[in-house]
């Protein structure tokens, strides 16, 4: 059987590893650039990554690693983006990896053709085809921008394109959202500019990276024998604990559960607030030349603005037609991965999980391998719960178009590891 694989960030990394553990050895990789990494490759250049320059991890080193290659002793409890790219790319050393990955070579189209087989056009003006398709070129490449985008005079950017805050000196900046992204281009940038307001639109769960002197993940994984309201209520107390009430600092407080919406983990941001190097604002209610009309009917003139506004989901190589979940609001896979109407293709990576995403590739990989050796077998029922289990997640969520990807880390895990048990049970 021959394989595609496009992109060579983690997802595509881990899913040639377990395909060649599992004896699979016709696999072809495409990255478009010209190194491993994927969104851990940082560069100046706009458009090409999702970091900036100051990016460390929001999920722990020991939560992040991948189960059969451990992070360096020496790297800290939250890595640099530099560090994470190097681990990537010992990891790609370490299980010789390379040699199946063709850089420089962008997939351009792709159409499915008889007996369930895939046919791929590539930007070298070769074309081949493949028994299977593995789709990793990720999630985070497309910003999602404001309808007010064009009615801002000054410099407007997404998050996207925001890699440092050389050339903010003495602006005044404004940054919506209030993510991960978004804190961090609000701390990065406030550390020169004349003035850094956030404006949320809804209140947000803000967790500091820290909860009694452990990360936070490994804190949250201490939790997990316990009912699920009572984990609510104990992170709830946690939180009240460490850093008081969301109200102290300006921001709205959540009525809603911690994991009911994806978190953002930030320590600084309620640093800079209080030392008055961010101010949190309301919602947008307008935009006139230079001046924001927020809702609580204040305003504000601003140099620049940067759009933390998410990403829509994007696979440019599909016809429109053929797959197209830029505005849906869930997605209809089997696991996430696994689509009703295509046995021959897997997305991987295609989630936003409340934790590490690679580790939860590397269990889709794992599980995808042993399909294709036979070694485990699919529900019966697989392609109808596919159709629901979109909307399943979907409702354990706030709705948002951040979360047509979420998954709660555990319970996803743990469904990807009961597949495994359950047909290995079936065929004994």
């Amino acid at each position: 059987m021959r394989i595609a694989i496009i992109g060579a960030g983690c997802s595509g990394l881990t899913a040639i590893k377990h395909l060649v553990q599992a004896g699979l050895n016709d696999i072809v990789c495409y990255e478009k650039s010209d190194q491993i990494g994927g969104n851990w490759v940082y560069t100046a250049t706009p458009g090409h990554s999702s970091i900036c320059k100051a990016t460390h991890t929001i999920s722990s080193k020991s939560m992040s690693q991948f189960s059969d290659f451990p992070m360096p002793d020496d790297y800290p409890d939250y890595p640099s983006h530099q560090q994470i790219l190097a681990y990537f790319q010992a990891y790609t050393e370490h299980f010789q990896l390379q040699k199946y990955i063709r850089f420089n070579v962008a997939v351009q189209q792709v159409r499915k053709i008889a007996k369930e087989r895939w046919h791929l056009s590539l930007s070298d003006g070769t074309e081949a085809e493949f028994d299977y398709l593995f789709i990793a070129n990720g999630h985070l490449s497309i910003p999602r921008h404001p309808d007010w985008k064009d009615d801002f005079s000054g410099h407007y950017l997404h998050a996207h394109d925001y890699k440092t805050n050389q050339g903010l000196e003495n602006q005044r900046v404004l940054v919506v959202g209030a993510g991960n992204s978004a804190c961090d281009c609000a701390v990065d940038a406030s550390r020169d500019t004349a003035r850094v307001d956030i404006s949320l639109r809804s209140a947000q769960y803000i967790i500091p990276k820290l909860i009694m002197g452990k990360p936070t993940d490994t804190f949250a994984a201490t939790l997990q024998w316990l009912p699920q309201r009572l984990q609510n209520r104990l992170q709830k107390i946690s939180l009240r604990i460490q850093i008081g009430r969301y109200r102290d600092y300006g921001l709205p407080e959540p009525d809603f559960s911690p994991t009911q919406a994806h978190p953002t983990i930030n320590s600084q941001i309620f640093d800079r607030i209080r030392h008055g190097k961010i101010h949190p604002r309301s919602a947008i209610q307008g935009i006139s030349g230079q001046t924001v009309y927020f809702t609580d009917d204040s305003s504000q003139e601003y140099d620049v603005i940067i759009a933390a506004t998410g990403y829509t989901i994007s696979f440019p190589f599909f016809d429109a037609n053929f797959i197209n979940w830029k505005d849906a609001a869930h997605i209809p896979l089997y696991l996430r991965v696994f689509h009703p109407d295509h046995p021959s293709l897997f997305f991987i990576g295609l989630i936003q999980p409340q934790g590490c995403i690679w580790t939860l590739a590397e269990a889709q990989s794992q599980l995808i391998a042993q399909l294709l050796t036979d070694k485990i077998r699919l529900p019966g029922n697989w392609r109808e719960s596919a159709m629901t289990e979109g909307k399943n997640w979907a409702q354990q969520f706030i709705a948002r178009p951040r979360h047509s990807l979420e998954v709660h880390y555990y319970p996803y895990l743990k469904s990807l590891r009961q597949i495994i048990k359950s047909t290995n049970q079936s065929s004994k």
